[in-house]
């Protein structure tokens, strides 16, 4: 028996070997993998390579995450994958920004593309996958309405105030003093609104009394000591840092030497870090648990805004590597514009297949326009 459980232990976790010897061969032979990035197939295997590895390991950092969700039960389960994931987007963000030449839009543009992701693309398929096979689903109003109630002030003041700052030369910025006063008020919000979601108001947050609800997690129950799933999300996490780092040299090649549009950067880093959310939430709206779908998605755009923004500031002064907050042109309108939209989406307790059908159609319209 025992031995069957080892086995099973290490068919589960056999990806770990490879993150292992890809941080191995990375810290090794850095500076012979990244000579010769001209060479386009090279370019293309080292970033997918890294970009596979670092995705991979994200997802193990989400499945245990999953398994702990399991043993203390919502909120706390969304909380734990939404702040890990944070955790690797800030690391992401602060590795290219730290590599190469600043780049003082990354962190400005990987906010949107990850606001666009989850609240189009992530809301839209997951809206259109559980219309489509139950016609309606239904969510806790409440809760819609107070993660809503956090994130449209803190999307504005964030993302489209510091455009319109008065500053005596160059484009709008937020002085010294501002950037403070948005990372205080960032992390106050924020702070506030777990204080409400796990104490106060745990309530807002768990589907309504009458509504199936399916299981927290798409695992089979683990029977692991939560210990081990602790420690292993370490592990992973910390291989996800170094390797985040690594992907910085090439991303800033495409970006710096072959011109291409500097919004790239920040959607891969975006994608990287979405990915492992939009798996959950579609898998749960599967399911028909738009609750759990719901809690995922837009507590991961408060903790992106809430807590990626202050840490980024921080970072930017203590490097003194300046950062430009304020969306511009289209990316203003397509901000504000989602989220009216989800004002409407989010309304009345439930949703159906136009919404997510709408939600996608902004989100292609976010694609076609960053190349335009």
């Amino acid at each position: 028996m025992q031995k069957a459980s080892a086995l099973g232990w290490v068919h589960k976790e056999r990806f770990l070997a490879l993150s292992v010897l890809t941080t191995i061969a990375f810290y090794v032979f850095s500076d012979s993998l990244f000579s010769g990035l001209s060479d386009m197939y090279r370019l293309a295997l080292v970033f997918f390579w890294l970009f596979s590895v670092v995705l991979g390991s994200a997802l193990a950092v989400v499945r245990h995450a999953d398994h702990i969700a399991e043993r203390l039960g919502e909120p706390y389960g969304t909380l734990i994958l939404t702040l890990c994931i944070t955790s690797i987007e800030v690391v992401s963000i602060t590795a290219i920004m730290l590599h190469g030449a600043n780049n003082p839009t990354l962190a400005r543009d990987t906010l949107f593309a990850v606001t666009m992701i989850v609240l189009n693309g992530m809301v839209g398929l997951s809206l259109l996958l559980g219309g489509w096979r139950y016609r309606e689903q239904y969510y806790n109003l409440q809760g819609a309405n107070t993660y809503l109630g956090v994130i449209i002030p803190l999307g504005v003041l964030c993302l489209v105030l510091p455009n319109f700052t008065v500053v005596e030369s160059g484009p709008p910025r937020l002085s010294f003093a501002e950037k403070i006063f948005v990372a205080t008020i960032s992390l106050g919000l924020y702070a506030s609104f777990l204080f409400l979601q796990t104490r106060r108001h745990r309530a807002y947050f768990a589907a309504e009394q009458g509504v199936e609800e399916a299981p927290t997690a798409d695992l089979p129950i683990s029977t692991s000591p939560l210990t081990w799933h602790v420690a292993l999300l370490a592990i992973y996490m910390a291989l996800v840092v170094y390797l985040a780092e690594k992907l910085a040299p090439p991303v800033d090649y495409v970006v710096e030497t072959m011109g291409k549009p500097a919004a790239l950067a920040g959607l891969a880093m975006a994608v990287l870090v979405a990915t492992p959310e939009i798996l959950g939430a579609v898998r749960a709206a599967g399911k028909n648990n738009l609750q759990r779908s719901m809690n995922i998605f837009l507590g991961s755009v408060l903790s992106t805004i809430g807590l990626t923004i202050p840490a980024i500031i921080v970072i930017s002064e203590l490097t003194n590597h300046p950062i430009r907050l304020g969306l511009e042109h289209t990316d203003l309108l397509l901000f504000v514009l989602t989220l009216f939209l989800c004002t409407v989406t989010f309304s009345s307790g439930r949703t159906n297949i136009l919404q997510g059908g709408v939600h996608l159609i902004l989100f292609a319209a976010y694609i076609f326009f960053i190349f335009q």
